[in-house]
């Protein structure tokens, strides 16, 4: 019995997660190299192993002859009779026993053991891959081990993970012992000897999905279910449900009750808010319900080319685009649709003159709303020769306010189109008494 033997086989069975029948596979084939090595290729031995007891016992056999013509498979009658102590005759099987590690010489032992540690390194790079491929889309909990330029290690059940600066939500910031969950995005191997790195992810839309799944028992039993998921990270997300049961409301359910069931959801993404919306198969509707709260006035789809132009009221187009271009660039990704905004201006936009009271002077704009001048609009289309006769107004003053009506009237339109061009959206403007005059 070798109890040295039998703890460092335990241990390896134990700390580096390797099967037990795979090490000793390996050990004994490391002890074959050795054999072969030390005793020729065509030896002919058997290695017998019980790790529970210590004990490794080889045993080499010979044939007995009288004239050796091959040392590696054959031995002399004279040795193996002073071997064995036996009277042995040409044509028996002599075997020999190799008990200690010493017969193999010190040489050969060390690259033995070179040999049986990158073969235990081989076997730990394929449990990992192996391990993690099957928890691809599945949440893991962690502990932040370490950040290196942005970059999060997790230690997870002993193995070190990775959580790239892009796969997590912008401003959230984490120290070292913080417990973590993110989802497994992918299991990376760059090469055939690296080590495989599994990439975690708390952007992914997968990982909204797995918490509200978690969080929503409607959707863990498969009476809802989630069909498009769109998100920008800790800013906002959208979430199109379905049910598979009449009586259950998608919506409803996966709010909850005050919202408590997407709340918690919403504190886990550092307060992302979380739209749910119900799905519709009718590519019109989905858009609508894609795009809320704006209201559609009318939707154009071109199937051939994944686009939809939508038709919106001018008091919807901010709404439409949302905060910083989020609303329609969530809508296009939910839905799958290049959306094309078009605004519907019904009037011409006009403001009271009196919002330009302390630019005009009092004076002057009291003058004007005497004469009936009362918004900007009225002002740029009343006649040069009428406006000077207005006490103090000039024809440098005329072209002056002129200028500063029309830029102000003009701004705007420029605001909504600058927010849609960040977005990356184009916005279109569509006169309701000419449908053919558009203006971008």
């Amino acid at each position: 019995m070798n109890p040295q033997i039998v703890e460092a086989f335990a241990e390896m069975v134990r700390d580096k997660g390797i099967d037990r029948d795979i090490l000793m596979s390996v050990i004994e084939e490391t002890f074959s190299m050795m054999v072969k090595k030390k005793f020729g290729l065509e030896s002919k031995f058997d290695i017998v192993m019980n790790m529970d007891k210590g004990d490794i016992e080889i045993y080499l056999e010979k044939s007995v002859v009288d004239v050796v013509e091959d040392p590696a498979t054959q031995i002399s009658v004279t040795d193996a009779r002073t071997k064995s102590g036996e009277d042995l005759e040409a044509g028996d099987e002599y075997v020999e026993i190799i008990r200690t590690a010493k017969d193999f010489g010190r040489r050969l032992i060390i690259a033995a053991k070179q040999n049986l540690n990158q073969k235990i390194r081989e076997i730990e790079k394929d449990n990992l891959f192996n391990e993690y491929s099957t928890l691809v889309g599945d949440i893991i909990i962690g502990e932040v081990y370490q950040q290196r330029r942005g970059d999060l290690f997790v230690i997870h059940e002993r193995r070190e993970l990775l959580l790239p600066a892009n796969e997590q939500i912008p401003r959230e910031r984490w120290r070292k012992g913080d417990t973590i969950r993110a989802i497994v995005k992918e299991v990376r191997r760059t090469s055939t000897n690296s080590t495989p790195v599994v990439i975690l992810s708390r952007t992914d839309p997968r990982f909204l999905a797995k918490l509200m799944e978690l969080e929503i028992p409607e959707i863990f039993d498969g009476f809802i279910t989630i069909k498009a998921i769109a998100r920008e990270p800790g800013e906002r997300a959208k979430v199109a449900v379905e049910s598979n049961d009449d009586r259950i409301d998608p919506v409803g359910a996966c709010v909850g009750m005050k919202g408590v069931r997407i709340h918690s959801i919403v504190r886990e993404l550092a307060n992302e808010s979380i739209d749910v919306i119900p799905w519709a198969e009718d590519a019109t509707t989905f858009l609508g319900r894609a795009l809320s709260p704006a209201k559609l006035i009318n939707v154009n789809l071109d199937e051939a080319l994944h686009t939809a132009t939508v038709l919106v009221s001018d008091d919807q187009v901010s709404l439409a685009i949302g905060k910083q271009g989020q609303n329609v660039r969530l809508a296009s990704k939910l839905t799958g649709y290049q959306i094309n905004l078009v605004k519907e201006a019904r009037d011409e936009e006009d403001i009271e003159l009196i919002e330009f009271r302390d630019e005009l002077g009092l004076d002057i704009y009291t003058e004007l709303i005497k004469t009936r001048i009362d918004t900007a609009r009225e002002f740029l289309n009343t006649p040069e020769e009428t406006l000077l006769r207005v006490p103090g107004m000039t024809e440098e003053k005329i072209a002056q306010v002129r200028v500063m009506l029309n830029n102000e009237l003009q701004q705007a339109d420029q605001e909504l189109e600058t927010m849609a061009e960040k977005a990356g959206f184009k916005l279109t403007t569509q006169r309701s008494d000419s449908k053919d005059e558009t203006a971008e």
